[in-house]
């Protein structure tokens, strides 16, 4: 008797033990709060979750893992096994992606933004430049273009922005500067505290943005049709932590990516525009709006010698940047 229970014991500890190994737990570091950029990954979470069992998790930590700009960093050793960046904050980091934040690219809806990231991510440049920090790239964050939302007296014409400071980065900071505005590069978090203190006049971000970290709060005009481009910021994964998830869990993550992009699409061209509009009116804040012959202006003076820039630059760092802005431009061109 007492060795048959001893037997039970051991057959208990053995399930627990392989209990253990089939369950996976992963620390996904992000930043700010719960918002609309954040959609795909808390509906990634719920998905693995419930395809897995509960065996893999997804722990998402709002700014408890790293800072924004040190995520990529974090990856790269391990420190946590998912994160989100936005290539802009470091673009010596990961300079192919940066093509996707040129300015005056032409694209026009999330759908066409996710399917661009898609192809420049699947690119083997692409793919061995994340590869330095031991990084996979497993979905974007597809944004709408920014506009600005600023205090003090509203920019008639262009020329108005002139000596203007605005938080503006990548390729909107260069569009900026090309019309005289003085861009700075701060991270989402730190923009409330620099408006309120001056160190900025105006911030470049997309809508839900706005609302999230609290430009419109004391915000007194915002541009309608400025629309100089967007950021580009993915969600990672340590490459080492992928390749050691069994088949079933790897399956339930990468075969729930396309359904929390639907879900995050949906629920940014629903309820976060829905709310854009109406939180404007609310607080009052002026909208400016630019006549064509301005916009094309913008256009002519930031968009090609952005791109030439780019392309030179990138080109040296051994990056086939032709080609990825062939590739991205192209895939423009031929939808619209």
């Amino acid at each position: 008797m007492k060795k048959h229970l001893s037997t039970l014991a051991l057959s208990a500890v053995a399930l627990t033990f392989a209990g253990q190994a089939m369950a996976a737990e992963w620390n996904v570091s992000l930043w700010g709060k719960k918002r609309a950029f954040t959609e795909h990954v808390e509906k990634l979470a719920e998905l693995v979750s419930a395809k897995t069992n509960g065996e893999f998790t997804l722990n998402l930590s709002y700014g408890g893992l790293s800072k924004n700009r040190e995520n990529l960093d974090g990856i790269s050793i391990g420190a946590f096994e998912m994160a989100q960046f936005c290539a802009g904050y470091h673009r010596d980091k990961n300079p192919s992606i940066t093509v996707l934040e040129l300015p005056f690219l032409g694209v026009t809806s999330l759908e066409q933004e996710i399917e661009l990231s898609k192809a420049v991510y699947a690119h083997p440049a692409t793919v061995a430049d994340l590869n330095r920090w031991n990084a996979t790239l497993l979905m974007p964050s597809p944004l709408p273009q920014y506009n600005i939302v600023g205090v003090g007296d509203a920019p008639k014409t262009l020329d108005d922005f002139k000596g203007l400071n605005v938080r503006a980065t990548g390729g909107i900071g260069k569009a900026m500067a090309s019309i005289g505005a003085v861009p700075t590069s701060m991270s989402a978090s730190e923009v409330r505290q620099a408006m309120d203190s001056g160190v900025v006049k105006a911030v470049s971000f997309a809508p839900h943005a706005h609302m999230s970290f609290g430009t419109i709060e004391n915000g007194k005009w915002w541009t309608t049709n400025l629309n100089p481009g967007t950021v580009n910021c993915p969600v990672v994964v340590n490459t080492d932590a992928l390749n050691d998830l069994s088949p079933a869990h790897r399956e339930a993550l990468l075969g729930s990516v396309d359904e929390a992009l639907d879900h995050y699409v949906a629920n940014y061209n629903g309820a976060t525009m829905d709310a854009w509009g109406p939180e404007l009116e609310k607080r009052g804040i002026a909208k400016v709006t630019f006549t064509d012959a301005e916009i094309a202006a913008f256009k002519e003076a930031a968009a090609a010698p952005a791109a030439k820039e780019w392309i030179e630059q990138n080109t040296a760092a051994g990056l086939p940047a032709q080609e990825l802005y062939d590739l991205v431009t192209g895939m423009i061109a031929k939808a619209n």
